[in-house]
């Protein structure tokens, strides 16, 4: 099956409510601290490995999870989706 690496840069005011939902789905995420470039706002790095055929319900918890009102010129996520010949755990 075909591996995608999603990876999502949420706002501050999400971040935690995106990274819970998505360990509470089991999906398997790493956090990295980040900031934006032009606006200079913290955000977070989500990194998200997941079989192809788990892409959009890991999609869905992301927007799901992000409830925030965002400032204007902000948005809750900008989301990549990357192809992955595989991934490791051990």
């Amino acid at each position: 099956m075909n591996k995608k690496m999603i990876m999502a840069i949420i706002g501050q005011a999400d971040a935690d409510s995106v990274l819970n939902a998505l360990v509470a789905h089991k999906f398997p995420v790493t956090r990295i601290s980040s900031t934006g470039g032009f606006l200079r706002r913290g955000s977070v790095t989500l990194f998200i490995g997941v079989d192809e055929g788990d892409l959009e319900s890991a999609l869905d918890v992301i927007r799901f999870a992000c409830h925030s009102t965002p400032q204007p010129d902000e948005h809750r996520a900008t989301i990549f989706v990357l192809g992955s010949a595989a991934f490791e755990h051990f």
